[in-house]
């Protein structure tokens, strides 16, 4: 379907641009890794495409302990960062996952959250993270945690003619990401689960994606990962209750009772890594 593009190069131009009704309904375009393909199939109907590539996100800074990314700035950036490197490993685990290499340097971390894919590779690390996501409209800024800004698949907390400006990540040294697909460079993955350590009295967090509508948090899994390394026998007890919690969807990719089983090996491999991310470990 034909469209009309629009690169406005400050927020309050596109924030305007998306509420004009003239010429039809608007959609924002970041990277267009996937927007681009609704558009064109007839998934999304959009008259204009607002495209925020000149808006001034595309940049991210560390705030003390936390690393602030603009919703435009693209994965491989993210990921070279030598900083990001030793400060959320994880973090750069989920960014490898996504996609192949020339998509990285188009696709966004944005845009990967404003899509809201049940199968993200990014959305289950930010879970684990704490992450924050920062939205701008019309009337100002408002800051959503992760797991309430994504509500389901495909669905989120973006009211209408709003934009997601950043996402806020507190450092996690101690993290990692795992997956498991069946093409490595083409496939989305089966299942994938994210595990950080934090210094603070939450501990490990642990979050799923691939296996609900939406990633999400396994606390009962939290709860027996109570020491800063956990010995073999309550890594185990971890990685089952993360594969007995609620409902599994079973799908052309995978059964329930295979993603089952791939949760507790997953589980079980991304502590472990993210203990070897630690200073001695």
């Amino acid at each position: 379907m034909p469209f009309t593009l629009e690169q406005p190069t400050t927020v309050e131009e596109a924030l305007r641009r998306l509420a004009d009704p003239t010429g039809g309904p608007a959609v924002a375009i970041a990277g267009g890794t996937d927007l681009l393909l609704d558009l064109d199939e007839g998934r999304v109907s959009a008259g204009r495409v607002v495209s925020l590539r000149r808006l001034p996100w595309n940049r991210l800074q560390w705030q003390g302990d936390s690393l602030v990314v603009g919703s435009t700035l693209p994965f491989a950036r993210l990921g070279a960062d030598p900083a990001v490197r030793a400060r959320l490993p994880g973090l750069v685990d989920a960014v490898d996952a996504v996609g192949s290499l020339a998509l990285r340097h188009r696709a966004t971390l944005g845009g990967n959250l404003g899509r809201a894919a049940p199968a993200s590779d990014v959305v289950p690390i930010l879970l684990a993270l704490g992450a924050t996501v920062r939205l701008v409209g019309i009337g100002g800024h408002r800051d959503v945690p992760v797991g309430r800004f994504v509500r389901s698949s495909r669905q989120t907390d973006l009211a209408p003619g709003e934009l997601i400006e950043s996402i806020s990540i507190p450092s996690a040294p101690v993290s990692a990401y795992v997956w498991q697909r069946v093409r490595p460079a083409n496939d989305v993955s089966q299942v994938g689960v994210a595990v950080a350590r934090s210094d603070s009295p939450s501990g490990w967090h642990v979050a799923l994606g691939g296996v609900l509508p939406a990633p999400t948090r396994v606390v009962e899994a939290e709860a027996l990962l109570a020491r800063r390394r956990p010995n073999d026998a309550e890594v185990e007890l971890a990685a089952q209750a993360a594969a007995q919690r609620a409902t599994f969807v079973t799908d052309k990719r995978a059964t329930e009772s295979y993603r089952r089983r791939l949760v507790s090996t997953l589980v079980r491999r991304a502590v472990a890594r993210a203990l070897r991310t630690e200073v001695g470990g």
